[in-house]
């Protein structure tokens, strides 16, 4: 069994993923702050909705099994 040639490929493999990154157009300042926001509302607004089906839920169960 040959070693060598197995840190050969993990060798090319990080100087090509390197070359990769280097192809990357990242999001500027706005784009940025922008994308954080709408992910921030959609979170929150995710949040409220489950919110609302747990009490929904818990509501139900407490009349159902308690007779509340």
């Amino acid at each position: 069994m040959h070693l060598g040639n197995g840190m050969k490929n993990i060798g090319q493999f990080f100087k090509e993923v390197k070359i990769e990154l280097t192809k990357i157009v990242w999001p500027g300042f706005n784009e940025f702050i922008g994308s954080t926001i709408v992910v921030l509302i959609i979170i929150t607004l995710f949040s409220i909705y489950l919110g609302f089906i747990d009490f929904g839920f818990a509501w139900l169960a407490r009349n159902v099994f308690l007779g509340m």
